[in-house]
């Protein structure tokens, strides 16, 4: 790989969140609030596929929904810390359930929000989770 490609796939990756919902509405409205903030955004439906994609090229920054069939959002957290140690994890959700938020945050979660998103304060989440990283 040429060193100019190489940069500007570690640019692309450093300003790219990933997003992972099984609502395509949900990954449309999000994706498309965090690409007027700048971020480029990839989106995944499936949270084994977004699992694979993860364990080669280890995001920085994740949105994760919490309820989703197969797999909750919890469960994509313990297996995304395992394969991507540095990825740091924002849980947005339609409910908000404090023992689910205790162990989504326990769990190393840098932030918790709950749909539809706070706008300015989910983008200072996004924010704050790519500074800290």
């Amino acid at each position: 790989m040429s060193p100019g490609l190489r940069q500007g796939l570690v640019a692309k990756s450093a300003s790219t969140v990933w997003l992972l919902d099984d609502d395509p509405s949900v990954l449309k409205a999000t994706g498309r609030l965090l690409e007027s903030a700048g971020w480029e955004v990839e989106r995944f439906i499936d949270p084994d596929t977004f699992l694979r994609h993860a364990e080669i090229h280890h995001p920085r920054v994740v949105v994760i929904d919490m309820r989703m069939p197969r797999m909750d959002g919890l469960e994509v957290q313990r297996r995304l810390s395992e394969i991507s140690p540095s990825t740091k994890v924002i849980i947005l959700t339609a409910k908000d359930d404090r023992i689910v938020r205790w162990k989504a945050l326990a769990a190393g979660a840098a932030a918790f929000f709950i749909k539809p998103e706070c706008g300015d304060e989910f983008l200072a989440g996004v924010r704050s989770a790519f500074a800290a990283n």
